[in-house]
C-alpha cells in the first residue's frame, strides 16, 4: 500500500498506523494551511482528561497560504508550555522516562517553518519506534489521488473515525480510554510493544 498523506505534529495514532502499515508513505507539501487541523495541533491526555496542545502560527495576509510556507509564531514560549503538559501527563507512565531525551529536544529548538518541526517530529517518532517512514514528498497538488491510498483525511481530527483497540493509559480509571490521541501517548504507555499494537489496528 502506497499512502499519501500531510505531515502533522506528533501525528495521531491512526497516522502513524497508516505509515507503519503502508509499503511506502508520500507526504503532502502542497495544500493550504487549514486552521483546526493537526497540522499544528496534538491531542494528549492529561490528569484532567482529553487536552489540546496548539502550536501559534504567523497569519498570513495571503487569503490562501501553503502550509509550508506557513510560520512559527515565536512571540509565546508554546514549546515550554507544551513540554510542561506533556510531564504532567505522562511523568508516571511506563515509558517516559525511556523516551523523554529523544523527545524533549524538539521543544528547545527554534524552528521558522510549522512543516519542519513537523518532519522532525515524525523523525522522533520513527526512531522511537525503529521504523523508517522514507522522504517522498509531493511536488504538485491533486484533490484526488489514484497511485496512493489517500490519507490525507487523518491530519483533521473530524474527519477521522478511526476506533482503535484500547490500551493502558495513565488516567483512565478517571476518565476511561480516550481513543485516537497523538502518538506520545501511546509511545509513552505502551514502549517497545508500540510498533507491534500499530501493525494490528484496522483503518
Amino acid at each position: 500500500m502506497n499512502i499519501l498523506l500531510h505531515p502533522t505534529y506528533f501525528p495521531s495514532i491512526s497516522q502513524v498506523a497508516a505509515m507503519v502499515q503502508a509499503d511506502s508513505v508520500t507526504f503532502e507539501m502542497e495544500d493550504n494551511f487549514q486552521k483546526q487541523t493537526n497540522r499544528n495541533r496534538m491531542y494528549i491526555y492529561s490528569p484532567n482528561g482529553l487536552q489540546l496542545l496548539n502550536i501559534p502560527i504567523k497569519h498570513s495576509s495571503e487569503p490562501h497560504q501553503k502550509t509550508k510556507d506557513t510560520r512559527l509564531e515565536t512571540a509565546f514560549d508554546w514549546q515550554k508550555q507544551h513540554f510542561k503538559s506533556l510531564e504532567a501527563a505522562y511523568r508516571t507512565s511506563p515509558f517516559f522516562e525511556y523516551y523523554e531525551d529523544t523527545i524533549s529536544s524538539i521543544f528547545t529548538k527554534k524552528h521558522t517553518f510549522l512543516m519542519d518541526l513537523n518532519f522532525e517530529t515524525i523523525e522522533i517518532v520513527s526512531k522511537c519506534l525503529g521504523v523508517s517512514f522514507g522522504n517522498n514528498k509531493t511536488t504538485e497538488y491533486f484533490h484526488e489521488v489514484t497511485d496512493f491510498t489517500d490519507f490525507r483525511h487523518l491530519a483533521n481530527g473530524k474527519k477521522d473515525t478511526t476506533i482503535l483497540e484500547p490500551y493502558t493509559q495513565v488516567f483512565e480509571e478517571k476518565h476511561g480510554f480516550i481513543n485516537n490521541l497523538s502518538i506520545l501517548d501511546l509511545l509513552f504507555n505502551e514502549g517497545r510493544f508500540a510498533k507491534e499494537y500499530l501493525l494490528k489496528q484496522v483503518l
